[in-house]
């Protein structure tokens, strides 16, 4: 049997971070994962997915991840139910992550994302191989792949 999931997403809000009564710290957040193909009106949806992570790796995510970073998981899909206040049987279905990945350089969230859109727009636009005003590119054929 294989239970493995591994997901590259956005935090729709920042990680909450509590611990047990035995002092294990545990954060969950909600990782927003794009579908890769459109639906019938051409727009492309995604899945709101909960995680929870453990230890050390919900330590580090609730100090280093904010809402709308980049992050991937790699873990295992779980399943539980519980009782709620009125009594009613409520299933929950969640990742939980074995490790956490921080997809982003530190400092480049969601937080102040219209200087970082700038810089980001500068940097490609002085990197873009093909704005020499159309003029021929010099390339060896060993480069080439085929």
């Amino acid at each position: 049997m294989l239970n493995r999931v591994v997901l590259v997403g956005r935090l729709t809000r920042d990680p909450e971070l509590k611990y047990t009564s035995a002092g294990t710290a545990v954060a969950t957040f909600t990782l927003a994962v794009n579908r890769n193909f459109a639906n019938q009106q051409g727009e492309r949806e995604a899945d709101f997915l909960n995680v929870v992570v453990w230890r050390a790796q919900a330590e580090n995510a609730a100090n280093y991840l904010k809402k709308g970073n980049l992050a991937g998981v790699d873990g295992r899909l779980q399943s539980r139910s519980y009782e709620d206040q009125t009594g009613k049987r409520v299933y929950v279905t969640e990742v939980v992550a074995e490790s956490v990945q921080f997809m982003e350089p530190k400092g480049n969230g969601q937080t102040g994302n219209q200087s970082n859109n700038e810089n980001s727009s500068y940097q490609q636009s002085n990197n873009d191989p093909f704005a020499n005003d159309g003029k021929p590119i010099d390339i060896s054929d060993d480069y080439l792949p085929f």
